[in-house]
């Protein structure tokens, strides 16, 4: 990591700790972040996730055990249907360590969109496959609707029928969620019952991540190692020495000093931890107005503008860097040793090079995902006491889900949903954009590699033609990441909310709308919520071939 000299950290440092403020957040002082009483009680319930590997080390044999019965059992698939904070920690593992030989391999579903619902049920053998609930509050609308679809699924398979469906299903849960009564009512195959003060977006070393992960065959006796390694160098009271106070007191400093986006360049074989870090960020920071605003997977260096023809122009010098990363930018690059790093390196040499803020963290193996896991959740706390916020709860996510609530008890009524308003073009949306902007694609639609492809070169066109920073999310997930941020954060975000048809749809057992419905149902309240809060936003409609939706996007920036 940089010295403190490098990005001026000098004076921020001196203050946390003439402040107390590392031994304070170890003690769960909550006046860390806000004054008033009351919200100290409310915070105080939520600081779970600084103590919680040592209850998950005494779980670590059972785990396992739990992993090798499955496996013994057949399975061949594990299914984790969970949103944000439930989901993010399994998809960072899955795509950074995959399956051990022999282990089933995990998939995650995360989106009601019904061809992304339609591809998992047809991947899998729903009698050789695990399900894994994972909701924190029990109430997940996403998670319950995929029970709903699943359990159908089974019930319809004649080897599963007598009364054995409940089998195939793990809940990971709070205490006295509605989803822990749902599963001892329908005979699930094991509860895991997630300490209470561990909130969703800092559980992936609680049950929620670890559950996925010892299903995959990974080593959690190493990973917690890894994290209590971290976790114990974050004790340190000598703040200058605490790679998490560090971390934290960086992001929050250049933030106060305008430069809050962000952006994350990661080594390839680890690249989905900017999906979490994502979240974390977004979801704790963005807030009262302000915030950091996370920039995961964006082009990278050099960007490569356009020239007068419509061509890719070659490497960019010191300027034209200046030019496309604007002041509002700080960069934090994890490093994996040994991954295909050359390219990266040559990039983060040219940023450091244009004077741009670089921090570095350097991984041995991917192992060591466990420490930056608890780092950043050490470090986004210390961050949120600098910015002054409270970096635990989420005061906007909520409006979206009313809104949404409401077009389904609509729909029910009515039999139609409300009319979802707000049509524009991307030219228009951009032409609005102003330093200290971030631009964001928001995609109510399955994510492929297609779909990736696309939207990453819909991100390079408008970084190289309006310089500010870009960002991408598949919703509905992202409703439960950066939502928080595009509603509750800083004014500076231009909102791209792309919709599309669903001519294959499927319905949900139990309800009168189907996953189309609902998906639909889920943008109309992420578009309304953001018209109600003067956001820039602009809704284009990609038509039943969503790819070639994406092409005419794209093609409209040449």
């Amino acid at each position: 990591m940089r010295s403190e000299e490098g990005v001026g950290l000098g004076e921020y440092l001196a203050d946390m700790q003439r402040r107390d403020l590392v031994s304070r957040i170890w003690e769960k002082d909550a006046s860390v972040w806000r004054e008033d009483p009351a919200q100290q009680v409310e915070l105080a319930g939520r600081l779970g996730w600084l103590t919680v590997t040592e209850a998950m080390r005494r779980e670590g044999e059972e785990l396992e055990g739990f992993a090798e019965e499955v496996r013994q059992a057949g399975v061949r698939h594990v299914v984790l249907l969970g949103m944000g904070g439930s989901s993010l920690g399994g998809e960072v593992f899955r795509q950074s360590f995959g399956s051990r030989a022999g282990y089933p391999e995990l998939l995650v579903l995360d989106s009601t969109v019904p061809a992304a619902v339609g591809w998992v049920t047809a991947q899998v053998d729903p009698v050789a496959t695990l399900f894994l609930l994972s909701s924190k509050s029990g109430s997940t609308i996403e998670t319950l609707s995929g029970y709903r679809h699943f359990r159908r699924v089974l019930e319809e398979t004649e080897s599963a029928a007598g009364g054995r469906a409940g089998e195939h299903f793990v809940a990971i849960t709070d205490a006295g969620s509605p989803l822990e009564a749902l599963a001892r009512r329908d005979g699930f195959r094991r509860i895991f019952l997630n300490p209470p003060d561990v909130g969703g977006r800092y559980s992936v070393l609680s049950y929620f991540g670890l559950v996925p992960a010892a299903l995959i065959g990974m080593d959690l006796k190493l990973l917690l190692e890894r994290a209590d390694r971290m976790r114990e160098q974050c004790a340190s009271v000598a703040t200058q020495e605490n790679p998490g106070a560090w971390l934290g007191a960086s992001m929050g400093a250049l933030a106060r000093r305008g430069l809050d986006k962000l952006t994350l360049l990661i080594s390839p074989a680890i690249a989905s931890f900017g999906l979490w870090a994502e979240q974390l960020i977004a979801e704790s920071t963005g807030k009262d107005g302000q915030g950091l605003v996370p920039v995961a997977g964006e082009p990278q260096i050099p960007p490569t503008p356009f020239d007068e023809r419509g061509d890719i122009k070659g490497v960019l010098s010191k300027e034209e860097l200046r030019g496309v990363y604007g002041p509002d930018r700080q960069f934090i690059f994890l490093r994996l040793e040994g991954d295909d790093n050359a390219g990266l390196d040559n990039r983060v040499q040219a940023l450091e090079d244009a004077g741009q803020p670089m921090v570095y963290l350097r991984l041995q193996d991917r192992y060591d995902l466990g420490a930056e896991f608890f780092r950043w959740e050490f470090a986004t706390a210390v961050a949120g006491a600098l910015i002054g916020i409270d970096p635990f709860n989420e005061p906007d996510v909520q409006r979206s889900k009313d809104i949404t609530n409401r077009a389904l008890e609509a729909y029910r009524r009515e039999g139609g949903l409300p009319l979802l308003v707000g049509e524009g073009t991307l030219p228009h949306l951009l032409s609005q954009a102003e330093p200290g902007d971030y631009f964001s694609a928001m995609a109510y639609i399955r994510q492929t590699p297609e779909t990736d492809g696309l939207l990453y070169e819909l991100r390079r066109r408008v970084l190289a033609h309006y310089p500010i920073a870009t960002m991408v999310g598949y919703g509905p997930r992202y409703l439960h990441s950066t939502g928080q941020l595009h509603k509750g954060g800083p004014s500076t975000g231009l909102y791209l909310l792309l919709t599309a048809d669903h001519p294959i749809d499927i319905p949900i057992p139990g309800q009168p709308y189907s996953f189309g419905v609902l998906v639909a149902a889920q943008a109309i309240g992420d578009m309304a919520a953001l018209q109600s809060l003067g956001r820039r936003v602009v809704r284009i409609h990609l038509g039943t071939d969503p790819v070639a939706g994406l092409r005419r996007l794209v093609d409209e920036l040449k």
